[in-house]
């Protein structure tokens, strides 16, 4: 059989080449009309991965840790040991908090009106 130069070719490969050419034109330029199977699959897919897509594949959890709420955490004088001991009180302050990978912003000494130590004020974020 001849091809339209004149030569012989194949034209069942040649078919099946102009087939899937054409068919990746379709689906990329998506020349398909709203009413035609094809849209539903489309719809049907998109719904699937909206659905299905497990919430992980979009968390970031880089994100989320650096711009984590500042929160305030009161802890009494009698529970830290050495008042002294800075890192004690961060160590304690993130067991309270439930975050061992939180990041202590500031530390201050709370006192009553005699002047008295009677707690820390841990900032942590």
């Amino acid at each position: 059989m001849l091809d339209k130069s004149g030569q012989p070719g194949n034209n069942l490969a040649e078919h099946a080449m102009g087939f899937l050419s054409q068919t990746v034109k379709k689906i990329v330029f998506w020349t398909y009309p709203r009413t035609s199977w094809q849209w539903d699959v489309l719809c049907v897919l998109i719904l699937v991965f909206i659905f299905l897509t497990p919430k992980s594949w979009f968390e970031n959890t880089e994100y989320r840790r650096s711009h984590m709420a500042q929160m305030t955490i009161v802890l009494a004088a009698d529970v830290i040991g050495n008042q002294s001991d800075r890192a004690n009180i961060e160590r304690q302050a993130r067991a309270v908090a439930g975050r061992p990978e939180a990041h202590v912003n500031a530390v201050r000494e709370r006192r009553d009106n005699s002047g008295r130590l009677i707690a820390y004020e841990v900032d942590i974020r």
